[in-house]
C-alpha cells in the first residue's frame, strides 16, 4: 500500500483532536519518510461495550491507517487481570479470566465501525505476558526504578491520601510497556491518562537497544454528566452499539459547553464547518452534531429518523412511538436487574442510582423503589432519563 505523506495531512494527524507528541519533530520526519510504520493502541476489556470515549483514539487510528500505515490493536486479555491504575484512586476491582473472555467477544466488531479490521493487525497480550517469569520478568523489571513508578500522579495522590497501592498495580505499566517491546512499535497512541504508561513503553524500548516508540495522545472526553472521563461503570457514556434513537438523545443530553469538542474529537466535520455550525442557536448546534455521530454509525437515513423522532417528541411534547423492543427471557425480574440487561444501565449500582434519584418511568410511572418486581407478560415502556426509551417484553 502506498503511504501518504502529504504535509498537509501529516501536520493535521498531529494536531487535531491531539493533547502531546512525543517526539514531535522525529515523528513528523518518519512521516515524511515514506515507510510503513507500526502504530500500537492497546485497550483492555474491562467491560463488554466499546463507546465513543474510546473513538477519540480509534479516530486518530483510523486517521493514521488512510495514510497507509499499519495499526496494531492490542487486546490486553492480559492486562485486564491486572487492571490499569490509570486515573484510578483506589485499586479496581478483580476481573475473572472468564469475565474478560466474555468482555472481549465483541470487541473487534465494535472497533470496527471506525477502523479497518481486514488491513489492522490483531494481537492479544497473553500471548507474551502469561509466558513472562522467572530470569526474563527479573530483567524487565530491573529496567524500571521503583522512584520512577511510584512518583506517578495516581500512587502519589494514593500514598498522601493514606490509600493502598497494591503490588500488581506497580507492575501494569512496565506489562504494558513490553508490549511496544514485543510489537516493535513505532508509534503508540493513547488517551492523556495513558502518558505515563507509554513512556514506560519508550523507555523499556530505549533499554533494550530499540528505537523508541513516538507517543501521540489524545484529549480525555467528558461523558453526558459534563464533568467526568467518559466511562461505562459511571453511567455517563454513548456506546457505539446504542440504538440510533438513544444515540441522538444521549448527546443531545450533553452539556452545550462540549458540543465544541465533541464536534472536533467524534466527527468528520472540518473547523470550517463546525464554526459555522456554532454560529447557530445551540439547540441547532447540537441537533446537527447528534445527527452527525448518529450518521458515522448507523448512516445518513438512520440519523435523519432519529432527528425527526426528537423534535417530535421532545420539543413538540409527544410521547415516542415506534420503541425499539427489547425481549428478554423472563416473565419478571427486579427492575434494577432489567435495567442492566436491557442496557439502559451499565451496572446494578448505577441503575440504583437512578431509580433512587427518580430517573426510571415504567408505563410513565416513576419508580423509586430499587427491589420492585417487574411484570414482563405483557410488554411494558420503560424509560431512563428525559430521552432513553425502550419497549420490553418478556418471552
Amino acid at each position: 500500500m502506498k503511504i501518504v505523506t502529504d504535509k498537509k495531512k501529516v501536520d493535521e494527524i498531529l494536531t487535531r483532536g491531539v493533547e502531546d507528541v512525543i517526539v514531535k519533530e522525529d515523528l513528523q520526519k518518519a512521516l515524511s519518510a515514506g515507510r510503513q510504520l507500526r502504530v500500537k493502541f492497546g485497550i483492555d476489556p474491562t467491560s463488554s461495550d466499546l463507546h465513543i470515549g474510546h473513538s477519540v483514539v480509534l479516530r486518530k487510528l483510523r486517521q493514521f491507517q488512510e495514510l497507509g500505515h499499519k495499526i496494531v490493536l492490542i487486546i490486553g486479555d492480559f492486562t485486564a487481570l491486572i487492571g490499569d491504575p490509570s486515573g484510578k484512586d483506589k485499586t479496581r476491582p478483580h476481573l475473572a479470566p472468564i469475565e474478560v473472555k466474555k468482555n472481549m467477544k465483541d470487541y473487534l466488531k465494535q472497533a470496527g465501525k471506525i477502523i479497518d479490521i481486514q488491513k489492522t493487525e490483531t494481537r492479544h497480550n497473553s500471548q507474551w505476558l502469561s509466558k513472562l517469569y522467572g530470569p526474563k520478568l527479573f530483567e524487565l523489571l530491573g529496567m524500571v526504578s521503583f522512584n520512577q513508578i511510584i512518583e506517578r500522579d495516581d500512587f502519589s495522590k494514593r500514598l498522601k491520601e493514606h490509600k493502598s497501592i497494591r503490588m500488581h498495580e506497580l507492575l501494569y505499566p512496565i506489562m504494558q510497556g513490553y508490549d511496544s517491546v514485543v510489537i516493535k512499535a513505532d508509534i503508540e497512541c493513547g488517551g492523556t491518562d495513558q502518558l505515563f504508561n507509554l513512556l514506560v513503553g519508550r523507555s523499556l524500548m530505549e533499554k533494550k537497544g530499540m528505537r523508541a516508540q513516538n507517543i501521540v495522545t489524545t484529549p480525555l472526553l467528558e461523558g453526558t454528566d459534563g464533568v467526568r472521563k467518559m466511562s461505562k461503570s459511571l453511567g455517563n457514556y454513548i456506546g457505539l452499539t446504542d440504538k440510533p434513537n438513544n444515540m441522538f438523545g444521549k448527546v443531545m443530553s450533553v452539556d452545550d459547553g462540549l458540543v465544541k469538542k465533541y464536534f472536533l474529537l467524534c466527527t468528520d466535520k472540518t473547523e470550517k464547518e463546525i464554526t459555522t455550525i456554532l454560529k447557530q442557536d445551540p439547540r441547532d448546534a447540537k441537533l446537527e452534531l447528534a445527527q452527525s455521530i448518529v450518521a458515522l454509525y448507523h448512516g445518513v437515513r438512520k440519523a435523519e429518523e432519529a432527528r425527526d423522532g426528537f423534535i417530535e417528541t421532545f420539543s413538540k411534547k409527544k410521547k415516542p412511538t415506534n420503541l425499539p423492543v427489547k425481549m428478554v427471557k423472563k416473565s419478571s425480574m427486579n427492575i434494577v436487574d432489567l435495567l442492566v440487561e436491557t442496557k439502559l444501565a451499565g451496572s446494578k449500582s448505577e441503575a440504583r442510582r437512578l431509580i433512587e434519584q427518580g430517573g426510571v418511568r415504567i408505563n410513565e410511572k416513576k419508580e423509586k423503589d430499587p427491589k420492585k418486581e417487574v411484570t414482563l407478560h405483557q410488554a411494558i415502556n420503560l424509560q431512563v432519563g428525559k430521552h432513553t426509551f425502550l419497549k420490553v417484553k418478556g418471552e
